[in-house]
């Protein structure tokens, strides 16, 4: 259906273009501006360099923080999809709440009123094609430079450099059709014409799946005296509705989350537009009111709509903030997250991260973590523990002693089904968005991989202790069980030792803690300490006792400094203090 619609969309476009040689300059003045803020949004994520989506993620805890960055961003970046792609992004990952996501989406609609304000003031008022081909030309040439944030200030200046040229054809084109055709005369006053002219506005945006270029070209139009006042301001409120219906459409078959945030902007705009509508003269009468305190001119309507627009926004953003709660708890009740039918599932690695390489890679850490989280519970079976019986303990001495019970674990199936698959799943996902990182976010992203390979290492040296540990759990021989019993405690006093680590908000707390598990680790070795020779010289165990007890030693050994690495790169993000670690350890064994 949608590729036929494509097809009718270019007949008609070049049927239009046919009958009427004046249209193309307006229609390519809007591919131009479609263009250039494509340019300026792929301009802006270099640029950036990750900093946009760390002040998001640590701006979006209270509602009117995360509404205050919405208007900010928005109209200093002049683009909501990239917010919106970015909000999305992480609320798939997790990594903000619902309501601040929200709360920015809401903020960016009045954002976004920013574009209409430059096409009005100085896209009427000033030759301002004549500033775009100096800033394309300063664009291609940053473009060549091998650092991303000035390929980033290249993509920004054609942008700008595109967006001031289709303003310019649109302006051209509306001037030379003036000539040959009013079509001013197809004006409709009346609720009757604001009606007919906000479904307008709705299908113009769904067509060009841009609100900003919409009323680009509504500014222009107006501005050429091609529509009357009341007609664009209905296109304006048509263009609120037609922008939420196309990301309505992107969601439905995306996550629960996408669907909200979908909702959330539709029922935004569309309550906010039909309200509108209701007081619509009243409302234009303050509108004209506040552009006379601003010096604004009676007859600048071009001015005047982007004043519309923005107080529009505005006074929706006041009505909805209040809701917002309450919003966010039908949202939640009406599209219901997926429950984990199997643990070993990916929990946050959504494709639609990959758009934002910087919240992909938060997203992989925490599928890493999840990771941990499966191995963290299979190396507990594997030693006759269950985690809520030990960790946050103190004794866990005594805790390991009366834990006698063996529990039935199959150590291969279990690695097969919840830990290569989630790893096979990592690895996987990370190949998609490594080459749009920068090279300290590329090099922690190696880390995680080597993370997850340590984790599935640590998982697959449990096999033959587990088949020891019941078997020796049960033995008459006390000081072969004390051995398995220490063994028992040493991986889980470490898996403790994490579980605190995990939850530290201290990374210099986080190292010391690392440290001092390694050098607890050398208490394992059974040669180094001397244990084994007492027990064979003392023949408190036999030979076959002795060799499968220094197997065994070496596998715990292995599993916990394979724990500590992973420790130190999922709770260890500051250089500084990396490196202070790694110092440490060269000190330690020179």
């Amino acid at each position: 259906m949608k590729r036929y619609l494509v097809y009718f969309l270019l007949a008609l476009l070049s049927y239009l273009l046919y009958i009427n040689q004046d249209s193309k300059y307006i229609v390519a003045g809007v591919g131009i501006f479609i263009i250039g803020m494509h340019f300026m949004e792929e301009g802006f994520k270099l640029f950036s360099g990750g900093i946009l989506e760390k002040v998001i993620s640590k701006s979006t805890d209270t509602i009117p923080k995360s509404i205050g960055l919405g208007v900010v961003a928005t109209a200093i970046l002049k683009s909501s999809s990239l917010i919106s792609i970015i909000v999305i992004s992480f609320l798939s990952a997790k990594l903000i709440i619902l309501s601040g996501a929200i709360g920015v989406v809401f903020g960016s609609n009045v954002g976004t009123t920013a574009t209409a304000w430059i096409v009005s003031y100085f896209g009427m008022k000033i030759d301002i094609a004549a500033f775009a081909l100096p800033m394309i030309i300063f664009g291609v040439i940053f473009r060549f430079f091998k650092q991303k944030n000035i390929q980033g200030i290249g993509n920004i200046f054609l942008g700008l450099g595109f967006v001031f040229l289709g303003i310019g054809y649109m302006k051209d084109g509306f001037e030379d059709l003036k000539q040959g055709i009013d079509l001013a005369q197809f004006s409709i006053e009346g609720y009757y014409g604001i009606l007919i002219y906000i479904i307008i506005g709705i299908v113009a945006t769904i067509i060009i799946q841009s609100s900003s270029a919409t009323l680009a070209l509504t500014i222009t139009a107006l501005a050429a005296g091609q529509i009357i006042y009341i007609n664009a301001i209905a296109i304006a409120i048509g263009a609120n509705i037609g922008t939420t219906i196309t990301a309505v459409m992107g969601a439905m078959v995306s996550n629960a989350n996408s669907k909200r945030m979908a909702l959330s902007l539709l029922i935004f705009n569309s309550i906010t537009a039909v309200v509108i509508v209701l007081i619509i003269y009243p409302f234009i009468d303050l509108v004209d009111y506040l552009a006379k305190l601003l010096g604004i001119n009676n007859d600048d309507y071009s001015m005047k709509l982007s004043l519309f627009h923005t107080v529009f926004n505005i006074l929706g953003l006041m009505i909805f903030s209040f809701f917002i709660p309450k919003l966010v708890l039908f949202l939640k009740k009406l599209f219901v997250e997926d429950k984990d039918s199997y643990i070993q599932k990916p929990k946050y690695l959504d494709m639609e991260v990959i758009a934002v390489p910087f919240v992909a890679l938060r997203a992989t850490r925490k599928e890493t973590i999840h990771l941990y989280d499966n191995a963290s519970e299979v190396l507990s079976h594997a030693i006759m523990l269950h985690r809520h019986r030990y960790l946050g303990k103190s004794d866990i001495s005594a805790v390991v002693k009366e834990s006698t019970d063996i529990i039935e674990l199959n150590i291969d199936d279990f690695y097969q089904t919840r830990i290569k698959s989630l790893y096979s799943d990592i690895i996987d996902y990370s190949t998609y968005f490594i080459s749009g990182l920068e090279n300290d976010n590329r090099t922690y992203l190696y880390n995680l991989r080597t993370a997850c390979r340590d984790i599935a290492d640590a998982v697959k040296n449990t096999k033959e202790l587990q088949q020891n540990i019941s078997k020796y759990l049960l033995s008459d021989n006390q000081y072969i069980k004390d051995e398995y019993n220490y063994i028992r405690e040493s991986i889980a006093k470490t898996i403790n030792t994490i579980n605190e680590i995990k939850n530290s908000k201290d990374e210099l707390d986080v190292l010391s803690k690392s440290e001092l598990l390694k050098d607890y680790l050398k208490s394992l070795d059974v040669i180094a300490t001397g244990r084994i020779d007492v027990l064979i010289r003392e023949k408190r165990i036999d030979k076959k006792m002795a060799t499968t007890l220094l197997n065994d030693s070496s596998h715990a050994y292995t599993i916990i400094n394979k724990l500590i690495n992973v420790s130190k790169v999922l709770w260890i993000e500051d250089l500084t203090i990396k490196q202070l670690g790694e110092d440490y350890e060269a000190s330690k064994n020179s």
